[in-house]
């Protein structure tokens, strides 16, 4: 595979070169390949099933980069597992997956235990006798063979596994590495958690051309003076996240060229870019390029790109995501599967050989997103869209699924789990929406009976519950109950009126 080649090119040329920074730890391109090249040959003695899984559970240490390396050079895709992810929902993943093992990335032990799955810590594989002779490639991932396998939000309650080939992510990187200007040994923001696809576009576009990614940690997002001493340190010159991180970051007078002085691209995926965020990214970083993507993690990160100019801000209000790489095709569809003309919404149907090959071990659920199209593979997106000037604008969701600071979630699957607590007879989530942007969730509740003397120690005992289920990010920010749920006069839950009640 070309990309694993290149990381070996790297190591061999230059191999003192640090590959990834995280927390003052440094992972040399020599050390990621040793050390990856130790846990490979120990895991092809392990007996796995051809091609399963390999969980990777951290978060953002250099170890996990080696184990992701390790587990590919194996034969055998990875599964990121961030630590904020709930034990209930990483159990889940494990019995979906049909993993056998489990490599512990961090220095403490699993807050629970994992049924059938091996757990093997890092520091234990890495402290294992030297290699005889290097792993050969013939064991590498190729081809269709699935690379790394990331988790997305289900709308039954259980995650989905999106299946990423070598194919794909070669696709994608190439593209990358061809029409992004960060093809050159930069230093790379590594802002996304590995478990959320959006890092992808960072992680292998860097490894590939001998970059170096610097991590930023949730505990260091916690706590802005600390972030913003670590993003000075990093001298980073490429710029990834979701809109709603460099949002953050823009309510800081700081956050401007003094604070980064090399930085030269602005990457941006997960959500709207809104308009008033790049204009004033363009006033503080006026040497910087700005590029607004599109893509599901069905179809590798990204598909689209425009590079955010003042001219492009002067004539669309509402930005464009722009035009799909050269690779793809974008299609818009009326709800017959027919193509619509340009101007006109429809969904938006990704077509090339970015797309996956399905959900892991989920061939219904599979069946009814993805299809074949003049012989490639292709995504319904459940997006709504349209192509002006042949570029594509986003225009929202055509069903529950939304994305709420970059990550993509299912009202459904959120309503399931809050629905199954003592203190809920009925509930109902509500995106609520300012310029066109999703800013939070609502819960609107029938509460059962309980003994609760104000709304908020409701409150706080619903989201005791959910925080062993859910992730943070998926739990409502605002909680509204009623007796009944206000209608529509068609029958419906009027999600409008609940969302203006929760703002009086």
């Amino acid at each position: 595979m070309r990309l694993i080649h290149a990381i070996e090119d790297h190591a061999l040329t230059n191999p003192g070169k640090g590959a990834f920074i995280s927390n003052g730890s440094q992972l040399s391109y020599g050390d990621l390949w040793e050390q990856s090249e130790k846990i490979a040959s120990y895991l092809l003695k392990q007996s796995l099933k051809k091609a399963s899984p390999i969980l990777v559970y951290g978060h953002m240490e250099p170890s996990m980069l080696v184990s992701f390396l390790a587990s590919v050079k194996a034969g055998h895709p990875y599964i990121p597992i961030d630590t904020s992810i709930p034990m209930e929902r990483v159990v889940k993943i494990c019995e979906s997956s049909g993993a056998e093992l489990l490599i512990n990335a961090t220095n403490q032990e699993l807050p629970a235990k994992l049924p059938s799955v091996r757990i093997l810590p890092f520091h234990k594989l890495n402290g294992h006798e030297p290699i005889e002779k290097a792993v050969s490639a013939d064991f590498w991932v190729k081809d269709d063979e699935n690379f790394y396998i990331i988790y997305t939000s289900g709308s039954t309650g259980n995650p989905k596994g999106v299946q990423i080939s070598a194919n794909n992510l070669e696709s994608f990187v190439s593209w990358m590495l061809r029409d992004f200007p960060i093809n050159g040994q930069l230093r790379f923001l590594n802002q996304a958690p590995f478990s959320f696809d959006l890092s992808v576009m960072d992680l292998y576009p860097a490894l590939a051309s001998g970059g170096t990614l610097h991590a930023v940690t949730k505990e260091m997002i916690a706590k802005p003076k600390v972030l913003f001493e670590e993003l000075k340190r990093s001298n980073i010159q490429v710029w990834t996240s979701t809109p709603s991180f460099v949002q953050m970051c823009l309510m800081d007078p700081s956050f401007k060229e003094d604070l980064l002085p090399e930085l030269s691209v602005f990457l941006f995926c997960g959500e709207i870019l809104p308009a008033t965020v790049s204009r004033q990214l363009l006033e503080r970083f006026p040497k910087a390029k700005i590029f607004n993507t599109y893509g599901p993690t069905e179809a590798t990160v990204a598909v689209t790109l425009v590079e955010v100019t003042p001219e492009l801000l002067d004539n669309y209000p509402t930005l464009p995501v722009g035009k799909e790489k050269s690779d793809m095709r974008i299609i818009i569809v009326d709800e017959n599967v027919q193509e619509v003309k340009d101007g006109e919404k429809g969904e938006i149907i990704i077509v090339g050989p970015s797309v996956s090959k399905g959900y892991l071990g989920q061939p219904e659920l599979s069946k009814k997103a993805f299809f074949t199209y003049d012989g490639e593979m292709a995504y319904r997106t459940g997006d709504a869209g349209y192509i002006e000037n042949d570029m594509l604008f986003y225009k929202g969701r055509l069903d529950f699924q939304i994305k709420l600071h970059g990550y993509r979630m299912e009202l459904e699957e959120i309503e399931h789990h809050i629905a199954k607590s003592r203190y809920v007879k009925a509930v109902v989530i509500v995106p609520f929406t300012l310029n066109e942007k999703i800013e939070y969730l609502i819960a609107a509740i029938i509460p059962a009976k309980h003994s609760f003397e104000k709304e908020f120690q409701l409150t706080a005992a619903i989201k005791k519950e959910l925080s062993d289920a859910l992730p943070s990010y998926m739990i409502p920010r605002k909680f509204a109950y009623y007796e009944e749920l206000p209608m529509t006069a068609n029958g419906k839950v009027d999600r409008k009126q609940i969302g203006e009640k929760v703002l009086l």
